[in-house]
């Protein structure tokens, strides 16, 4: 046989057993979810709400001669200004073993009462201890004389699409059960708010599940249940998790101050083909008072390239208020560069 003959089989083996190797790298199919069930499911919650819901006032019905009448006030008396309690019940998950719990804004939020159950049974009254609803994320606390299962957070960013996932939660107060399935797209903009960025599942989500976690393979939290999308409210198999890049540093500012402290320019902004037009912006706002004006197209901050009118508002939102930045605009025709002191995001305003 010819060497190159010779050197030509070795080469294709040696691809073959990288091709091996690789195959053997790659995550299958577990052949059954229960060990990781095991592992977890003591950390996942169910939360039961009470809320105070303001009921019409009946009063304002009766004609206007009867107001004033000892009737008309007796009735005011009994019937208005009256307030009906709802219950609701959402999902939750345990990551300190003092009874630190994480769940959705929109299951505690407004709570008057909020009580906690446990996979064994056990029920525990919560307090909250910080809310944000531009990510629609809430810390609420336990008080338990023992030690509480907890879960750890996984990087949301290490997942791909096709990836499998299970999810924990409530459905339609069914405590305790899981779901499997992979995550189908990320990314997702939901038109919720500015810090859309939403991971796409196929596992079955429905009412209950807000709040719940998202595991990866290795039982870390990867995404918090909180959307789903269907005409009929059950499960069509599209849901919607917060990943958990954002929830875990929203959790932990919750944690720290009990309130969320977001950068802001003063600005509204426009998508353009390579960079975010600056299309109103504030006069009295911390990008006017560095020098930025009306029309200045934005193609990065610190450096890095921005892509996105979303991708600016987060990148400015990640600044902590007081701190400068460096933003790289382009202006007829020059590229120039500005310190912005970055400012407090107003509660209520957007960019």
């Amino acid at each position: 046989m010819p060497p190159v003959s010779r050197y030509l089989r070795l080469a294709i083996l040696a691809f073959a057993l990288l091709l091996d190797g690789c195959a053997a790298v790659a995550r299958g199919a577990p052949d059954s979810f229960a060990p990781l069930v095991k592992k977890v499911l003591p950390a996942v919650v169910n939360i039961a709400v009470t809320e105070a819901v303001p009921k019409r006032d009946l009063f304002r019905d009766l004609p206007p001669e009867l107001r004033d009448t000892p009737l008309g006030r007796e009735f005011r008396r009994r019937f208005g200004d009256r307030q009906e309690r709802t219950m609701g019940a959402g999902s939750g998950f345990i990551i300190d073993p003092s009874g630190i719990i994480v769940t959705n804004n929109h299951v505690v939020g407004r709570a008057e009462k909020i009580v906690v159950s446990l996979t064994n049974g056990r029920q525990y009254p919560a307090v909250l201890i910080g809310q944000d609803l531009l990510t629609d994320i809430a810390v609420i606390k336990i008080s338990a004389t023992e030690k509480l299962p907890a879960v750890t957070w996984g990087d949301s960013r290490l997942m791909q699409v096709g990836d499998w996932i299970i999810s924990a939660g409530n459905p339609f107060g069914l405590g305790g059960s899981v779901t499997a399935g992979i995550i189908s797209a990320e990314g997702r903009d939901l038109g919720a708010g500015p810090f859309d960025n939403f991971l796409q599942l196929d596992a079955p989500i429905n009412p209950g599940n807000s709040g719940g976690p998202v595991f990866n393979m290795d039982g870390q939290v990867i995404g918090v249940s909180s959307v789903i999308v269907s005409p009929t409210g059950a499960s069509v198999g599209i849901g919607f998790a917060i990943p958990s890049e954002t929830v875990s540093q929203v959790v932990r500012q919750l944690l720290a101050k009990g309130t969320i402290e977001r950068g802001w320019l003063g600005v509204s902004v426009e998508d353009r083909d390579d960079s975010v037009l600056i299309s109103a912006i504030d006069r009295t706002g911390p990008a006017a008072r560095a020098g930025i004006r009306q029309g200045d197209a934005v193609v990065a901050i610190n450096g890095e390239t921005v892509g996105s009118a979303r991708g600016l508002i987060r990148a400015v939102a990640a600044v902590s208020p007081g701190n400068q930045s460096r933003l790289t605009v382009r202006r007829q025709g020059q590229t120039l560069e500005f310190p912005v002191v970055i400012g407090l995001r107003p509660g209520a305003r957007e960019e």
